[in-house]
């Protein structure tokens, strides 16, 4: 019987070598890493529990998450079930109308969860979550905000909690090429701006713009617009417009649409003249910064874009990056516009709500800081953790902002963020004035019921 007793007892050691191995970074063994949140983790006795989450998340990114979860279930003896989907959006809604939602669900766009939410599927996470957000992620109350849906009792509460943004108030540039013309990097959109028109007269092209992208040709101007809607507009602007409370014919959305045209509806500003925007695709417009001499100097894109730069570009050195900035004259704060996932509850589950808890912990942000392909506003991490020096400079971005967005398009219906405000951006790049432009939007949106 001792020698049985002995044979558990080694298996239970196995086991738990096993799940130490099983974890990208061995606790304590880096200090960067703040392994005292992770150590607290284990307050939580959840053994013989499981949960159920999915994701949109597929690939690196589903094995990257699970790298993340691994923790929780090191921790606290859960058990988490991930399944990624590449329709996640029509199968979340199948799954909670048939009655059989996972516990957590990872939205990658706000309005869908909304949707559940006001239908009763969700459910309001813990009391003070949404205090906790507005404390301690940059730009909290924004976060807080994104996260925060009216219910199928008609009121309104933190229903699900950001986790992993993305960032799209980037403009790329080649430092070489700006430091054989003597150029600085702007501080702000008046500095921009100056630039630009410096850029011009030296004989050079400032801006490479594209918007051709298949089906879907248009939405990188959509992206300025929204950037400009925060740099002129008051981020209650911003809000009442993606809610069509304020009208894309309304003169401040005018004004936004126009100070995209002061940049792509000006011949010398852009490589290839006005005309060549609408046409440009946008994968391929960022290779004039890499030719020689330079076919333009800057670009303005999201974080994703160094995807299509030549083989080999090394970030930091080949092409760099600057936060794109506001006005300093208009007192609007350091706005930024992106993107991001919401992790929200489902089910009854208690387990499903401590896993909310584990992502407030600074080491379930910062294990995936150090990998790939991850952003956090969290005021709690240590930004040395971060995988490489790119990562670390727009998490700098994230933290310096005063404002965070959503992407705007993607918060209004799909026949108007992925319709006719693309349509209509291809419009304006090609001469149509934006009154007009606007006007033919709202239109469309006065028919959506």
């Amino acid at each position: 019987m001792k020698s049985l007793y002995t044979s558990v007892a080694a298996l239970a050691l196995l086991a738990g070598s096993a799940a130490a191995q099983d974890l990208k970074f061995a606790p304590g063994a880096d200090a960067r890493f703040n392994w005292a949140s992770y150590e607290a983790l284990k307050s939580m006795d959840l053994k013989g529990q499981s949960i159920t989450i999915l994701s949109p998340w597929l690939g690196p990114d589903k094995a990257l998450v699970e790298s993340v979860i691994a923790y929780f279930e090191a921790a606290t003896g859960a058990k988490v079930n991930h399944s990624g989907s590449d329709s996640f959006e029509q199968q979340i809604v199948i799954d909670a109308e048939a009655g059989s939602p996972p516990d957590i669900a990872v939205f990658p766009q706000p309005g869908l969860a909304a949707d559940l939410a006001r239908k009763g599927f969700l459910r309001p996470l813990s009391a003070g979550t949404d205090a906790w957000l507005a404390a301690n992620y940059a730009a909290g109350q924004s976060w807080a905000d994104l996260g925060s849906y009216v219910g199928k009792d008609g009121s309104t509460q933190l229903y699900a909690f950001p986790f992993k943004a993305d960032l799209k108030s980037l403009v790329w540039y080649v430092p070489e090429n700006f430091s054989d013309a003597g150029y600085e990097v702007p501080a702000t959109m008046e500095e921009l701006k100056a630039l630009t028109e410096k850029i011009a007269a030296d004989g050079g092209t400032p801006w490479c713009i594209g918007l051709g992208s298949g089906g879907a040709t248009g939405w990188p101007a959509t992206d300025w617009v929204e950037d400009f809607m925060l740099r002129v507009n008051t981020p209650a602007d911003y809000d009442a417009w993606v809610k069509n409370e304020l009208k894309f014919s309304d003169p401040k959305v005018l004004a936004a649409i126009d100070e995209f045209g002061w940049f792509a509806r000006n011949d010398k500003f852009v490589s290839g003249g006005a005309g060549a925007v609408a046409s440009t695709d946008f994968r391929d417009s960022p290779k004039g910064l890499f030719s020689s001499p330079p076919q333009c100097y800057m670009h303005r894109q999201a974080s994703f874009i160094p995807s299509f730069f030549p083989e080999g570009t090394v970030i930091g050195e080949d092409a760099d990056f600057f936060y794109f900035p506001a006005y300093a004259s208009k007192d609007l704060g350091s706005p930024v516009l992106g993107a991001g996932t919401m992790f929200a509850v489902m089910s009854d589950n208690p387990a499903a709500n401590a896993f909310i808890e584990f992502l407030k912990s600074p080491i379930a942000h910062e294990v995936w800081m150090a990998q790939t392909g991850f952003l956090t506003p969290y005021k709690g991490v240590n930004t040395e953790v971060y995988g490489d020096a790119t990562l670390r400079k727009m998490g700098d971005i994230l933290l310096d902002a005063t404002t965070f967005r959503f992407d705007g398009s993607d918060l209004m219906p799909g026949a108007v963020g992925a319709g006719v405000f693309w349509t209509g951006m291809v419009d304006y790049a090609g001469g149509k004035p934006a009154a007009d432009v606007g006007a033919a939007i709202q239109a469309t949106w006065d028919t959506l019921k």
